[in-house]
C-alpha cells in the first residue's frame, strides 16, 4: 500500500503548519518540512518545537532563503526531499505541496489511486512548442544567466539581462536534455525520487545550469524526470487542483467552493484562503474519513469561467476606438429582443415576420445562423458580428431597405443592450420573462458547458441553484439599469396585457400586436 511523503515548503502561519503537519501524518504517512530562512527564527523554532515528538516528520537540514523565481525554490526542494528519502524508507511517494494546499480526497482515496498506477504524476510538456508560458520570457530564461532576482532586485536583473543581450553572451542548454516545463506541485515515487537525486550527484554541470536559468520550479524537475525515467510510467498532470485567471494570478478558494473542490480530479488543492475556516475544518476532516465516496465531476473549471465571465458581461462588446463616434441614425429604430429562451425569441420573430413588414432576425450576436443576407462577409462569423455591431446594423437596414431592424439579444449581453440604448437612433426593448423549471435548467448547464452525459446526477443538482440564481441575476440587471422604453411580456402576464406591450414595443394597432401575442405555443419549451 502507498506511503506518502510530503515535501512541504512553507514561509509563514506556523500554526496552520503545525496542524497540518498533524493531520496529514495521523494517518500514518510522512512528511520533510523546509521552512524559509527568510521567516522568523522564532516561527521555525515553534513549529520544530511542537512537532518534535511526531516521529513522521523530519525537517530539511538547511534553511534557504526562498525568492520567487529563483534556483532556492528548487535547492530547498531537493533539501527536503533528501530528508525524506533518509528518514523514511518505507514512503513509496513523494508528493510535493506548499503550506497553501488542503487535501480533498481522503488519505484511503489517495492511497488507492496511487495504487492503482505504477507511475510518476508531473506536468512536464515540451518547453519550446507548447503555450505553457503565456507571457514574458521563454528561450531568455534559458540561454542567459540570471543571477538576480527580478522582484527583489529588478533594476540589477533588468541590466545583466540586457548586458548578455547586448554582447551575445549566450549559453547552451545541456545537448542531452530536452527541456519540458509544467507546474511545480508533483507527485513521484521512490525509486523515481532515487534516480533524480543520483543524477544530482553525477551531473553537477546540470545543476550549475538550472542554477542561473529563470524560474527553474517549472523546468527542473519537470525537464530531469522525463530524462531518468520511461515516458510509459509518466502521466503528464499535476495531482493537485488549481486554477489561474485571464490575468495569471492563482485563484483562491473560500467556504462555499467545499463540494466543487471535492468534485475535482486531484488529491489537493491549492490556494486555500487563509480566512476560509470553515473549508479549512472540513477539509481537514476529509483526509482521516473512511468509506467515503467522492464523485469525480471535473467542472471546476468551466464552472469558474462561466461565473467570472457572467461578472464582466458585456465586456467583450466594449466599443472600440473606431466606432465611438458611429451611429446607427438619427431616424433608424432598432427593437431588441431580450430572451434567455432562445427558441421563444425565435418563435415572436416569425411572428412579426408573419404579421408586420418590419425585418426581424435572431441571435445574430451569438449564433452562425441568424437569417443574415449576403453582406459581403461581414455577416460570416460572429465574431465579426461583434467587433463590428453598428457597421452590421447598419449594413442590415440598408440590405433591406429599411431604417428599422428587430433583433434578438441575450440578457447576460447587458453592455451591448445598453450600447444600442446609448446610440443617436431610436431603441426599445422587449424582455421576455421566462420561467425556469428543472428540467430546463439541466438543459442549460448542458448547453453552457458545466456538464455532459457522463456527470453525475448529485454534481447538476448542486449546480442548479448556482446557476438559477445567475439566471434572475441577469433579469434584475436588465430590469434596474433604467432603460427608456422598457416592455415585458411573458406566460403569466395573460394575452391583453402581452398584447398591449407589444403594440408599445413594435408601433403597432392593438389588433395586429394581438395576433402576435396569440401565436400558439409562444412561450412553450
Amino acid at each position: 500500500m502507498a506511503k506518502i511523503a510530503f515535501i512541504l515548503l512553507a514561509h509563514k502561519d506556523p500554526e496552520g503548519l503545525i496542524a497540518q503537519a498533524r493531520r496529514l501524518t495521523a494517518t500514518g504517512d510522512y512528511m520533510a518540512i523546509h521552512f524559509d530562512a527568510s521567516a522568523s527564527r522564532a516561527d521555525f523554532e515553534r513549529v520544530r518545537k511542537a512537532l518534535a515528538d511526531n516521529s513522521n516528520v523530519t525537517f530539511a537540514r538547511r534553511r534557504h532563503r526562498c525568492g520567487w523565481g529563483a534556483w532556492s525554490l528548487v535547492a530547498a526542494s531537493l533539501d527536503a526531499v533528501r530528508a525524506a528519502v533518509d528518514a523514511f524508507p518505507a514512503a513509496t511517494h513523494f508528493y510535493m505541496l506548499s503550506g497553501d494546499c488542503m487535501p480533498i480526497k481522503s488519505a484511503e482515496y489517495a492511497r488507492g489511486f496511487l495504487d492503482a498506477e505504477h507511475v510518476d504524476y508531473i506536468e512536464n510538456v515540451d518547453f519550446f512548442g507548447s503555450d505553457w508560458i503565456k507571457t514574458g520570457m521563454r528561450e531568455d530564461r534559458l540561454i542567459y544567466r540570471h543571477w538576480f532576482n527580478e522582484r527583489s532586485q529588478p533594476r540589477r536583473f533588468y541590466a545583466s539581462y540586457e548586458f548578455q543581450k547586448r554582447f551575445g553572451l549566450t549559453r547552451k542548454i545541456p545537448e542531452d536534455l530536452e527541456m519540458k516545463i509544467g507546474s511545480q506541485w508533483w507527485c513521484l515515487r521512490r525509486q523515481t525520487i532515487e534516480k533524480l537525486l543520483n543524477f544530482c550527484r553525477r551531473r553537477r554541470d546540470v545543476l550549475r545550469f538550472f542554477s542561473t536559468t529563470w524560474i527553474p520550479d517549472e523546468t527542473f524537475f519537470q525537464t530531469i524526470v522525463p530524462h531518468v525515467v520511461p515516458r510509459a510510467e509518466i502521466r503528464s498532470r499535476t495531482l493537485t487542483y488549481l486554477m489561474f485567471s485571464d490575468y495569471g494570478m492563482p485563484v483562491v478558494f473560500y467556504n462555499d467552493h467545499y463540494e466543487m473542490l471535492l468534485g475535482q480530479d486531484a488529491l489537493f488543492a491549492r490556494k486555500i484562503s487563509p480566512e476560509a475556516l470553515e473549508l479549512k475544518e472540513r477539509l481537514g476532516a476529509i483526509w482521516r474519513a473512511e468509506g467515503l465516496h467522492f464523485a469525480i465531476s471535473g467542472e471546476g473549471k468551466s464552472l469558474f469561467r462561466f461565473l467570472t465571465g457572467r461578472g464582466r458581461v458585456g465586456q467583450r462588446f466594449a466599443p472600440r476606438f473606431w466606432e465611438a463616434e458611429a451611429s446607427l441614425g438619427r431616424n433608424s429604430e432598432i427593437l431588441m429582443i431580450v430572451s434567455k429562451k432562445w427558441h421563444v425569441a425565435k418563435r415572436l420573430t416569425q411572428a412579426i415576420r408573419s404579421h408586420t413588414d418590419i425585418p426581424a432576425v435572431d441571435y445574430l450576436f451569438d449564433e452562425h445562423e441568424a437569417r443574415l443576407p449576403d453582406m459581403g462577409g461581414i455577416e460570416n462569423t460572429v465574431w465579426k458580428r461583434q467587433r463590428h455591431r453598428r457597421a452590421l446594423i447598419r449594413l442590415l437596414m440598408a440590405e433591406l431597405g429599411q431604417n428599422r431592424l428587430a433583433i434578438c439579444i441575450d440578457p447576460s449581453a447587458l453592455e451591448l443592450i445598453q450600447d444600442f440604448a446609448s446610440d443617436k437612433s431610436e431603441s426599445r426593448i422587449l424582455f421576455i420573462e421566462s420561467d425556469f423549471d428543472d428540467d430546463y435548467m439541466r438543459g442549460h448547464i448542458g448547453r453552457v458547458g458545466l456538464a455532459n452525459v457522463s456527470t453525475p446526477a448529485e454534481v447538476i443538482e448542486r449546480l442548479l441553484p448556482i446557476v438559477r440564481s445567475d439566471l434572475d441575476h441577469e433579469a434584475d440587471r436588465l430590469r434596474d439599469a433604467g432603460l427608456a422604453h422598457f416592455h415585458e411580456i411573458g406566460p403569466a402576464r395573460g394575452l391583453a396585457r402581452n398584447a398591449q406591450a407589444l403594440a408599445a414595443f413594435l408601433q403597432l394597432d392593438e389588433d395586429t400586436a394581438r395576433a402576435i401575442a396569440a401565436t400558439p405555443h409562444l412561450f412553450a419549451d
